[in-house]
C-alpha cells in the first residue's frame, strides 16, 4: 500500500502555498495497493469547524489512483488544516503532515493526525511596501557604532554611566557595574556619528537603516525606555534626528526604528520608580495618569514585568489611555517619529503584544505613511505562531509585513556546519516558503547576526566557550579564522541572493567576532576590517542590487542532494543559478532544461558552460559558492 500527498507539487495541491480568502484549492491524493476504497475525504478545520469533502477518481497514472477534491476558502482570515480520511471494507488510514510539520510529502497515519496540513487564509488586498523588499538593509546599535566626536568625547555628561574606550571589551560581570548589572557602560556612539557614515553605508550598497532603540533610556540597549517622545541625548536631538533621515534619503536610504512597547523602564517618565523624572509616575501614585498603564499585583512594589526583570514594568495594552499615547493621538509615538522622517517600525518582542494592538498599530501607521513598514520580532514560523494559548494573525493582511527570519538564520548555520542535508535545508526554508503569503515571504528580514545573537563570524569558526569569561577572551585561531571566512562567503551569498531583504548587523561586514550579549555588541572597529569579507559583502550586495530577479524574481530548489543546495532565481529579463557546497570537494549534476538555459557564464569567476539538453556537471570545491547568469 502506497498513498501520497505533497502540499509543495502542483500535482497534488493547486494553487501553491497561502490562499487569498474567498477562493479555491483543488487538493489530490494517490493511492497504490490500497484496493477499492469506500470513501476517500479531505477533512479540512478552520475556525474551529471540522468538515470533509469527498474526493473523486479522476484517472490512473503508472498503477496509482488519483482522486481529487475541490476545498472552497473561507471568506475569512485564518489557518485552513486538512487532511485525508481513507478507508476500505478491510482498513482505514489517515494521511496528514509529516513528523516536523513542515509540508511537502507527508505520511500515513492509524489514527487521527496531530499534524495537519496548512493553508494560510490572508487577505487579498495584503501586500508589502515594494521598496523595503528592495532594500538591503544595515541595523545598528547606537552606541557602538561611530562617534562623531574626534576626540571621544559624549555628548551627555550623565553621572550614573560608566564612560568606556572605543574599541574595549564591554562590560559583563555584576561586579563590573558595581555589584549589580546594570547595562550603563557606554562608548559614546552618536547619531551624527551615523550621519558622517552615510556615504560608507551607500558605497556598501545600503538602502535601508534599522536603529536599535533611540529613544531616552538609562541603559546601553534603551530598550528600557524612558521617555518614548525624546531621543537620547547621549545620542543627538530630535533636530539630529531629523538631519539623520533628511540626509539618508538624499542617498536613497531610508530610517527604520525599534519600538518598544511590551514594556517600558522602571526609570521612565511613566513609571518613575527613581524620581528621575518631573512627573507623577505610576509607580509614585494611584492618582498618576499613567497608573493605569501598568499591571500592579500590589502596589506600589509588585507589579508584572518582562520575564520578571523589575526594571522592565510590562504595559497594559488594553489601556485606552496608553493607546492614545502610542498609536492613536495626532501626536502620538508611532506617528510622531513617522513624520520626523522615519520609514517603518521594527516591534520588539512583538509575540508579547495582543494581536488587537498590533491591528491597532497598522492601521494608524498606514494611515500615517502607506508606504511604512512594519516587522515584528518573532523566532519562529510566523504563520503559525501561538503565544500564550492564542493562535497569531501576524500575516493574514492585517499586522505585520515582515518579520526577523530566525528559521531561516537557524537552517543556514546548521546547512553550512553539517548539522543537517542539502534536503533538510530546503524542507525548512520550502516550509516557510509555502506558508507565507508572497508579499510577507519576500520581504523578511534575513539576517546573520543580530543584537541578541552570536556573531556570525564566530558561529563558523565553531567556537564553543560556556562561561561569560572564556567568551571575553576567546578569538578565532588562524586557521579557525579561514575555514569560518570560507563558510561565511557561503552564507552571505545566500543571504543576499535568496527571497527577503538580506539584513547585516553592524560590522559583520568587518569581521567582528563575539558571543552573544555583550560580546555581540563590540564597537565598530574603524579602520581595522577585514578587508577580504568587506568585499565578499559588496560583491554580492551590488549583484542583488542589480537584478530584479534576487529581489522579486522566482525562486525555486535546483539541487539538493547530500551536503550540496541550489537554487535558480528568474525573472522575465534575467537567470540566475546559485550554487554552495559546505562539504568536501563534488562535482553538482544540474539540470536546468525546464528553464530553458542552454549556456552559462559565471559572475564572480571565468567558468561558461554550454549543454544542449540542460544538464550542466560543475566541480564544486570544498566550503564554496558558485553563481552563475544565463548568457545571453
Amino acid at each position: 500500500m502506497k498513498i501520497e500527498h505533497n502540499s509543495r507539487a502542483l500535482f497534488y495541491r493547486t494553487p501553491f502555498g497561502a490562499a487569498p480568502k474567498n477562493t479555491s484549492v483543488t487538493l489530490r491524493i494517490a493511492l497504490s495497493d490500497f484496493g477499492i476504497p469506500t470513501h476517500i475525504r479531505a477533512v479540512y478545520e478552520f475556525d474551529g469547524k471540522t468538515d470533509f469533502v469527498n474526493m473523486a477518481y479522476i484517472f490512473d497514472v503508472s498503477g496509482a489512483y488519483i482522486y481529487e477534491a475541490v476545498i472552497n476558502i473561507p471568506n475569512k482570515t485564518g489557518l485552513l488544516h486538512y487532511y485525508f480520511d481513507i478507508a476500505s471494507h478491510q482498513s482505514q488510514f489517515y494521511y496528514g503532515n509529516n513528523e516536523e510539520n513542515l509540508g511537502g510529502i507527508g505520511q500515513i497515519y492509524t489514527q487521527l493526525p496531530q499534524n495537519k496540513f496548512q493553508i494560510t487564509v490572508y487577505d487579498e488586498s495584503f501586500e508589502t511596501p515594494k521598496w523595503w523588499k528592495n532594500s538591503v538593509c544595515y541595523q545598528i546599535f547606537p552606541d557602538r557604532f561611530s562617534n562623531a566626536n574626534s576626540d571621544g568625547s559624549f555628548l551627555s555628561e550623565r553621572g550614573d554611566i560608566i564612560k568606556r574606550a572605543w574599541g574595549d571589551e564591554p562590560f559583563y560581570k555584576a561586579e563590573q557595574f558595581g555589584g549589580k548589572y546594570l547595562a550603563n557602560d557606554f562608548f559614546g556612539g552618536n547619531l551624527l556619528g551615523i550621519e558622517q557614515k552615510l556615504p560608507y553605508l551607500k558605497e556598501l550598497g545600503i538602502s535601508c537603516i534599522y536603529l536599535n532603540p533611540i529613544f531616552k533610556a538609562y541603559s546601553n540597549h534603551r530598550y528600557d525606555t524612558g521617555d518614548y517622545k525624546t531621543i537620547d541625548p547621549m545620542l543627538g536631538t530630535e533636530a539630529d534626528f531629523k538631519r539623520l533621515c533628511k540626509k539618508a534619503e538624499e542617498l536613497g536610504i531610508r530610517i527604520i526604528l525599534d519600538g518598544v512597547f511590551n514594556h517600558t523602564g522602571s526609570d521612565s517618565l511613566y513609571f518613575n520608580k527613581n524620581g528621575s523624572y518631573d512627573s507623577l509616575g505610576a509607580y509614585q501614585s494611584l492618582d498618576s495618569p499613567y497608573h493605569e498603564w501598568y499591571r500592579f499585583e500590589s502596589f506600589p512594589d509588585k507589579y508584572e514585568s518582562w520575564w520578571g526583570i523589575d526594571t522592565l514594568p510590562q504595559t497594559e495594552e488594553n489601556s485606552e489611555s496608553y493607546q492614545n499615547y502610542i498609536l492613536k493621538d495626532k501626536d502620538a509615538v508611532i506617528k510622531k517619529w513617522l513624520k520626523a522622517g522615519a520609514s517603518g517600525w521594527r516591534l520588539d518582542v512583538v509575540d508579547e503584544l495582543p494581536d488587537f494592538f498590533v491591528k491597532i498599530l497598522r492601521c494608524e501607521v498606514k494611515k500615517q505613511n502607506p508606504d511604512a513598514v512594519i516587522i515584528g520580532e518573532v523566532w519562529e514560523d510566523a504563520s503559525n505562531k501561538v503565544a500564550y494559548d492564542e493562535q497569531r494573525q501576524y500575516f493574514m493582511g492585517e499586522e505585520l509585513d515582515s518579520v526577523m527570519n530566525y528559521p531561516l538564520r537557524n537552517a543556514l548555520i546548521d546547512f553550512l556546519n553539517l548539522n543537517i542535508s542539502a534536503e533538510d535545508f530546503d524542507r525548512r526554508i520550502m516550509s516557510l516558503k509555502e506558508n507565507y503569503p508572497r508579499p510577507a515571504f519576500y520581504a523578511t528580514l534575513n539576517f546573520l547576526s543580530s543584537h541578541d545573537t552570536e556573531r556570525i563570524l564566530t558561529v563558523m569558526g565553531g567556537k564553543s566557550a560556556s562561561t561569560k569569561d572564556e567568551q571575553s577572551r576567546e578569538r578565532l585561531s588562524f586557521e579557525e579564522m579561514n575555514t569560518a571566512v570560507s563558510k561565511l562567503k557561503c552564507l552571505i551569498s545566500m543571504q543576499m541572493l535568496l527571497p527577503g531583504v538580506p539584513t547585516i548587523f553592524y560590522g559583520d561586514e568587518a569581521g567582528i567576532e563575539g558571543y552573544a550579549d555583550p560580546f555581540c555588541r563590540k564597537c565598530y572597529p574603524w579602520g581595522n576590517e577585514n578587508t577580504d569579507i568587506m568585499e565578499y559583502y559588496k560583491k554580492n550586495i551590488h549583484l542583488r542590487n542589480e537584478s530584479n530577479a534576487f529581489r522579486l524574481g522566482e525562486f525555486e530548489t535546483i539541487y539538493k542532494v547530500a551536503n550540496g543546495y541550489g537554487f535558480i532565481r528568474y525573472d522575465s529579463c534575467d537567470s540566475y543559478i546559485v550554487l554552495i557546497n559546505p562539504g568536501t570537494s563534488e562535482t553538482f549534476r544540474i539540470d536546468v532544461s525546464r528553464f530553458g538555459i542552454n549556456e552559462l557564464e559565471g559572475v564572480f569567476h571565468r567558468e561558461c558552460y554550454s549543454s544542449e539538453d540542460g544538464i550542466y556537471f560543475i566541480q564544486m570545491p570544498e566550503k564554496s559558492v558558485k553563481i552563475f547568469k544565463k548568457a545571453e
